[in-house]
């Protein structure tokens, strides 16, 4: 009785998982079907290789029994389809004989995981398929904890964002002027990422640089931010610390590792006249070079109290006669492009955060 037990619950084990079995002979898919439903697994047999890759498209299975030598394919070809569009399928291929299995590299290349010489007898088959359904369970549990750490790490990040923008927006509260400045400062930096043909990742690191670029501004004195007028030496020398302020700031956590070159060094000019380290040239790193000419855009068209804002012809001879010494001669050169034929672009900037 025990036994009978134990053998169903291995059944009921094993319905949960879907085999493929492909063989062009009907008498295999026949013998097969007996074997593995009374085996306790979701079986379902095809004699057309060309209907299964279709059918593995559109359904999940677990497993995949595949005969080698098939027409119109033989095994490897089908799997060479099947790998295109699924690098997962635990894949077993059926020969009728061993000198007729692919060669090692074949199987390798095509990740297949092993194979079985077809016989009268399923014992060896029933071995390889329990191992591979093993295998499989493993790696659905690998899968699960990987997605659950990863919604726990975004969910970490998100609070870790959160907290941040918080200072950010203390920042902004602070000085009144500089409202929706980070704001536009990223957007526009990721516009020149975009012309400038960059990757989805380094866009994104751009965006978030952008939004977080002052955050160091929390440690500069009130009266020092909120003065209307030029700053003296000393002052100067106060607001100059913010940028390492917000690089330390923002190195405790590791999600914002990729952006503290942003934080840090966006005020470095391309002549090696900047602050904080008076980096030069091709040693400032190039997001922060991007992040520069945003940040400066920004600011010359902003209203503060002791200056209007400039006027777009002001601001693109300004460009022009800075490029190569406080900017990158490349990235301004796209930007002036930005502001001479696609200066729409940044005004839907600018009027979205005002």
């Amino acid at each position: 009785m025990r036994i009978g037990n134990v053998q169903n619950i291995e059944n009921n084990s094993n319905a949960s998982y879907k085999i493929l079995a492909v063989d062009d002979e009907q008498g295999i898919i026949d013998s097969l079907s007996i074997f593995l439903k009374r085996s306790g697994y979701s079986f379902t047999g095809i004699t057309d290789p060309m209907e299964a890759i279709e059918r593995i498209k559109t359904e999940h299975f677990d497993l995949l029994l595949l005969d080698f030598i098939m027409t119109p394919l033989h095994g490897d070809q089908v799997v060479e389809e099947i790998r295109k569009f699924n690098k997962d399928l635990y894949i077993l291929l059926l020969t009728g004989h061993k000198d007729l299995a692919p060669p090692l590299d074949t199987i390798r290349r095509l990740d297949i995981q092993g194979y079985c010489e077809k016989s009268d007898k399923f014992d060896q088959l029933l071995l390889l398929i329990e191992s591979g359904i093993k295998s499989v369970k493993q790696m659905n549990e690998i899968k699960s904890i990987n997605e659950k750490l990863e919604n726990t790490y975004k969910q970490l990040e998100q609070s870790y964002i959160e907290s941040i923008e918080t200072i950010r927006y203390t920042v902004e509260a602070k000085d009144p002027y500089t409202r929706g400045h980070s704001d536009r400062v990223s957007q526009i930096s990721v516009l020149i990422g975009q012309k400038l043909g960059l990757s989805e990742q380094d866009l994104r690191r751009l965006h978030i640089g952008g939004l977080f670029h002052d955050v160091g501004k929390i440690g500069v004195p009130d009266n020092i931010l909120q003065k209307n007028g030029h700053l003296s030496e000393e002052e100067y020398a106060e607001i100059k610390k913010h940028t390492t302020i917000g690089a330390h700031i923002l190195s405790s956590a590791s999600i914002f590792q990729d952006i503290l070159p942003i934080v840090k060094y966006h005020h470095e000019k391309y002549d090696g006249t900047g602050y904080p380290e008076g980096l030069k040239g091709e040693d400032i790193p190039y997001l922060a070079r991007i992040t520069a000419i945003a940040d400066t855009f920004d600011a010359m068209t902003s209203k503060r109290v002791y200056r209007n804002a400039m006027s777009l012809e002001t601001v693109i001879e300004e460009f022009k006669k800075c490029k190569g010494t406080q900017f990158d001669p490349e990235i301004d050169e796209v930007f002036l492009n930005i502001l001479q034929n696609d200066y729409h672009l940044i005004a839907e900037i600018q009027q979205k955060y005002q």
